[in-house]
């Protein structure tokens, strides 16, 4: 029996198995956000028959089904986190699931009916829902005292890698989708998921193997630190959820709208699917920017805290919609505007991701016992399961029976931008009374 190590070296550089995680995140995501980019598209416009006829979606349920796949696919990590804190441990629980990711991306390679459909996306969202938490939790496992003071990097690594992948992938595989079909267009994110999993594999002996605690984490989590952990960061969560409820619609409602858009950029048109590329592009500037301008530049007026971090970006997150919303009035008004007004909306809800999301990552991670660090990023998964569940419930209650809806145009636009800032209105009043924590491995 191979024996791995289970506990960080005490070291204060960069832990060996950090770059092998990363490359895995890159390829992993390419293949995740690019068989994402193209579903609505592919939903409208592709979706077959088993006779080889048309079989295609409404815009509406195109955006239900979409949003639901992503809710699902954020709702297994729970499960994911229990496997792998529980019985199987982060790595096996990792190798197995990817193997049944990878067999989702081969049946929407062989089959565009509903029903490759269907049992594809089912057995991606066990895949990548059921791997997400061991992941993210797996970056922190890395670190000990010695080098804590590298984690914040190390995260903002891991979600960098996360638009490397995303950001190739939306600008890929849109182009893949017109020119060679859906075959090929699903077939080549499958190939970067089988990188993935070869890659993670041969970094088995750089991690930190942290053991399967067993029933006791069972009890863990039902006991009374359990339950403490849970109703502290579950209302957080919640209201993270309505971020998200917006964020994912770049993938349905934006793909829509930008169909009716002026997309000459530079003399080029750019494909429906591929404006979603600008999101995971200005991550990778942003990021950056955040970290050695913004920041501390903002210190030098105010203690620049995750909380305070997490409260601008949940108000931020509201703005881009009402940009989307005065779109939705110009092409009513039979105007066309430029896609540039579009881009302006990625960038908006892009800085208030910089600024939400990936300081939560890092303080989901640090609020956590040690033993529950993967059900924690579990339940930030959830927020996003949450948020797209709602979003994909809003799209069924909207449509009226003759086929129109009763959030037509700018309206629909204008309801996602309330119900951020008043979700925004109610994290900040609980994140004045929470009181953090910072729990990391000795």
């Amino acid at each position: 029996m191979v024996s791995y190590q289970i506990s960080p070296a005490i070291s204060p550089s960069m832990p060996k198995g950090i770059p092998y995680i990363i490359v895995n995140d890159v390829a992993e995501r390419f293949s995740f956000y690019g068989m994402r980019a193209i579903l609505v598209i592919f939903m409208t416009q592709y979706l077959m028959t088993d006779d080889g006829a048309l079989d295609t979606m409404s815009e509406e349920d195109a955006t239900s089904y979409f949003h639901l796949f992503v809710s699902t696919a954020y709702f297994l990590p729970i499960l994911g986190a229990i496997l792998a804190d529980a019985f199987w441990g982060k790595y096996r629980t990792i190798i197995i699931l990817s193997l049944i990711y990878c067999a989702g991306h081969l049946s929407l390679f062989l089959d565009d009916t509903r029903l490759g459909l269907i049992f594809g996306l089912t057995l991606i969202a066990i895949g990548s829902g059921g791997i997400k938490p061991s992941i993210a939790s797996n970056v922190g496992d890395q670190f000990s005292q010695a080098n804590r003071h590298l984690l914040s990097r190390a995260f903002s690594w891991y979600y960098f890698g996360i638009n490397i992948g995303s950001s190739t992938s939306s600008l890929m595989t849109p182009w893949l989708l017109e020119n060679y079909g859906p075959s090929v267009a699903f077939g080549v994110p499958g190939i970067f998921m089988l990188i993935a999993t070869v890659t993670y594999w041969l970094g088995r002996n750089k991690f930190v193997h942290v053991p399967p605690a067993g029933k006791s984490y069972i009890e863990d989590l039902t006991g009374s630190e359990g339950q403490r952990v849970a109703k502290r960061l579950l209302v957080i969560y919640l209201l993270v959820a309505a971020f998200w409820s917006l964020f994912d619609q770049m993938g349905s409602t934006w793909v829509i709208q930008a169909q009716s858009l002026n997309r000459e950029v530079f003399g080029y048109e750019m494909l429906p699917a591929q404006i979603q590329a600008a999101n995971p592009f200005l991550i990778l500037i942003l990021i950056p920017i955040f970290s050695y301008i913004v920041y501390p530049f903002m210190s030098r007026f105010f203690r620049v805290t995750t909380k305070r971090k997490m409260c601008i970006g949940m108000f931020l997150a509201a703005t881009p919609f009402l940009v989307t919303a005065w779109i939705e009035t110009q092409l009513l008004n039979g105007l066309i505007p430029h896609i540039g007004w579009q881009l302006l909306a990625y960038f908006l809800l892009t800085t208030a991701e910089v600024m939400l999301i990936v300081t939560c990552l890092e303080f989901s991670y640090t609020q956590a016992p040690q033993k529950m660090k993967s059900f924690v990023m579990a339940f930030f998964y959830l927020s996003i399961s949450a948020g797209n569940l709602f979003t994909a419930l809003v799209n069924q209650i909207i449509q009226r029976p003759d086929g129109s809806s009763f959030l037509e145009g700018a309206m629909y636009h204008l309801f996602f931008a309330g119900f951020m800032g008043f979700f925004a209105v109610l994290f900040f009043i609980y994140m004045r009374y929470y009181q953090e924590e910072y729990i990391i491995q000795e």
